[in-house]
């Protein structure tokens, strides 16, 4: 096991570009994203030096307590039928604790719910697991809505791919002249005001970022992380944030506006991005969060019929594993967490009830 320094991270970054499990939230260049977080890289090594394992941790150190929170997010990246490499990385994240004063550790990895053997693994090292938490219940969505080996397909092949209905409405984009401009930073204004309005309007306003964020994101990325914006007679009627990785390419944010929404501009949107993820090589494409189809009553179930349309398939992780260094702390810091997650249901419930 070893803590890199920042001389390092090349190495570990070309590992982890090429690694199967790996995600764009695994690269070192979230770590500049996520500014407001510290953070460390920890690898397992094998005899001859190769890294054969590693994640990225970010540390938040809680106000008040003065201990650090701990968190591999869609980590670690490594082969999980790999015990050394597990336990590993498990002392790699003791050791960051000691040095950050944490209290827990939290990962999520890319490890499928019917994955028996990885979840044991990791349980049997000390991992606490809950099972079968729902949209919401988590740091990062257990559903992701992907799209699967679309490498080596022409965009017609993509098109042909979606139900009947949402290729219609691609097409109504296109025949109402929406045009889909892939931008940089210089496009954030537009973004930051289509996703305002859409926060607004579905309710989440908590999750509004300052502005910088969303141009951090697209800097920290600088080849592989571009603004989409629709536009219709000019104005901007829709817009996201994409981000291609190892192979993968990842809608992270989206918005649209009010007003021009029956032109369909989303549709178009998303057939652009997956056009892009194919320029540059990618063999999947991930809509990330998406409940589970029985969870009607979800809030963004709205959001799981859109993906659906684009025929790919739901894929549910395992979930969370935490790994408690300071029970006490942490038993603190869990019941500050439920009081803030019940105040938000509640002003949901009480912003949907007057609408």
């Amino acid at each position: 096991m070893e803590i890199l320094d920042a001389s390092q991270y090349e190495e570990y970054e070309k590992f982890a570009e090429g690694h199967r499990n790996n995600f764009f939230t695994q690269s070192a260049s979230w770590a500049k994203v996520k500014s407001s977080w510290g953070h460390e890289i920890v690898v397992s090594r094998d005899s001859s030096g190769a890294i054969k394992g590693g994640m990225l941790i970010l540390i938040k150190k809680l106000p008040v307590i003065g201990a650090s929170f701990l968190y591999a997010p869609r980590g670690p990246v490594c082969d999980f039928d790999d015990d050394e490499v597990l336990k590993d990385l498990l002392q790699g994240a003791k050791a960051v604790a000691k040095k950050h004063h944490g209290f827990s550790f939290k990962m999520d990895p890319i490890i499928e719910q019917n994955e028996q053997e990885p979840i044991d693994r990791l349980t049997a090292l000390g991992f606490r697991f809950v099972p079968g938490k729902k949209y919401g219940e988590t740091v990062q969505p257990r559903g992701n809505y992907i799209l699967e080996d679309i490498a080596g397909k022409t965009p017609e092949d993509l098109l042909m791919h979606f139900t009947q209905k949402t290729r219609y409405n691609v097409r109504v984009a296109q025949k109402h002249q929406v045009e889909c401009r892939i931008c940089g930073p210089e496009a954030v204004d537009d973004f930051f005001r289509l996703f305002v309005v859409t926060a607004k309007r579905d309710g989440f306003t908590n999750a509004i970022r300052p502005k910088s964020y969303y141009v951090n994101t697209v800097e920290a990325y600088p080849d592989n992380a571009r603004f989409f914006i629709c536009y219709y007679e000019g104005k901007a009627i829709s817009a996201a944030l994409c981000i291609r990785y190892g192979g993968k390419a990842y809608y992270l944010f989206g918005a649209s506006d009010n007003e021009g929404r029956q032109y369909m501009p989303n549709y178009l949107m998303q057939f652009e991005m997956m056009k892009w993820a194919l320029e540059g090589g990618c063999h999947k494409y991930d809509f990330l969060g998406t409940p589970a189809e029985e969870e009607t009553d979800s809030p963004m179930y709205g959001v799981y019929r859109f993906k659906k349309g684009f025929n790919g398939r739901s894929v549910f992780y395992a979930g969370e594993f935490d790994y408690v260094f300071n029970p006490a702390v942490h038993f603190l810091a869990g019941t500050a967490e439920n009081a803030v997650l019940a105040f938000r249901q509640l002003k949901r419930k009480l912003r949907k009830h007057r609408s």
